[in-house]
């Protein structure tokens, strides 16, 4: 099951509507998020709710991306919102580093069974233990010592999960591994602790779409709100996104 490129028309959403996540919920996710999902990349962390087996709905938030089966047909995974990572393959001093928010190099099992060396990272938003291919992000690394004409103990600590601070234009740019890229690497304007603290996407408050608003908490998590159940501060604040972005039309 590859992850391939998909067209909006074609996402699975019947399957997506069992988990309470609507075609128009979807449809209303910013332009950038829906390009990086039909890219078959993960989905910000999204609420979910499903019926038990007693008929009573249970809420939670996950992440999601969709997938080609054998047969061609899209299909989608999910990556549920942990309480804590699954750490008991790797030894003490790789708990460690990963505790930490470190990348660090590992053997993992693939689907068929096989071992190979991946990068590991755990993703902070739902404790879910990520891993990349070592040639894709080796392949990356490679590129970016060229670029900046990186040392090999500077490109060894890279690999091991340690940010790596430039000096460009005489100002600090940090650098290193984060799973949840494009590119499994990312740059920071800034110091290490500014690069750590940049893990989350950041979002607006609130993201109009066509048929409703994903809110953004004060916990920094992410509701849907539907047109018609928009309180009076909503469509206030509709009213001044629109008024913002013809204003910005005009000055472009």
């Amino acid at each position: 099951m590859n992850k391939v490129r998909f067209e909006l028309t074609e996402l699975p959403y019947p399957t997506l509507a069992r988990f309470g996540l609507t075609q128009e919920m979807i449809e209303d996710l910013p332009m950038r998020v829906l390009d990086e999902l039909c890219d078959g990349r993960y989905s910000p962390v999204l609420p979910v709710r499903v019926e038990d087996e007693k008929g009573e709905t249970v809420e939670s938030r996950t992440r999601l991306a969709f997938i080609r089966r054998d047969d061609g047909q899209p299909d989608v995974v999910f990556y549920p919102v942990l309480k804590s990572s699954p750490l008991e393959r790797y030894d003490e001093a790789q708990q460690k580093q990963l505790l930490a928010g470190k990348a660090i190099l590992a053997d993992v099992e693939l689907a068929d069974g096989r071992h190979s060396k991946a990068f590991v990272q755990i993703d902070p938003e739902t404790k879910q233990v990520m891993s990349v291919p070592t040639p894709i992000i080796g392949r990356n690394l490679q590129v970016l010592a060229e670029e900046l004409h990186l040392g090999p103990t500077e490109i060894n600590g890279l690999q091991h999960g340690e940010p790596l601070t430039l000096a460009m234009d005489n100002e600090p740019v940090t650098v290193g591994i984060d799973l949840q890229t494009k590119t499994g690497i990312r740059f920071c304007s800034g110091d290490e602790q500014k690069w750590r603290e940049q893990t989350k996407r950041k979002w607006d408050k609130y993201t109009f779409g066509v048929y409703g608003c994903w809110v953004m908490g004060d916990d920094g998590n992410l509701d849907y709100v539907p047109e018609e159940e928009y309180t009076e501060e909503l469509w206030n604040e509709q009213k001044k996104s629109g008024e913002r972005n013809r204003a910005a039309a005009m000055h472009k």
